[in-house]
């Protein structure tokens, strides 16, 4: 007799911690970028709570998670807000910071930070 036992490798999303994992990141990771005095100010005018709850949504789904965006394209919500490719790589930047600190491996962050770039364009309106 076979015991056959489908086993499935735990996505990205599942590897960080899931929904749990990812609260925790997203809280942690907006602690460092409110902090961050050239990043700060694109956020002056932003419900916390809205942009916890939308970012919540966009990371598990760009990780994997069995959950779908319901916010708006990211080119729509971020169009002339000025933001530029050094900003995009100091959001990342504080976003690796954030990873390590809550014990992501460097295999996963790497991963984190790969597909979270693939949106860069859209965020600074820019292309390479």
């Amino acid at each position: 007799m076979f015991d056959v036992t489908m086993s499935q490798e735990p996505t990205l999303f599942d590897r960080i911690g899931g929904e749990a994992g990812i609260e925790e990141l997203i809280l942690a990771f907006y602690v460092k970028v409110l902090a961050d005095p050239e990043l700060a100010p694109f956020f002056r005018e932003t419900s916390l709570e809205k942009l916890h709850s939308m970012q919540r949504e966009f990371f598990a789904m760009a990780l994997g998670g069995p959950v779908k965006y319901t916010g708006r394209s990211l080119a729509h919500v971020h169009h002339g807000r000025g933001i530029t490719m050094g900003h995009f790589a100091r959001f990342t930047g504080h976003l690796v910071e954030t990873l390590r600190d809550t014990g992501a491996s460097q295999e996963d962050t790497d991963s984190v930070i790969a597909r979270i770039e693939v949106f860069a364009n859209e965020v600074t309106g820019t292309s390479y």
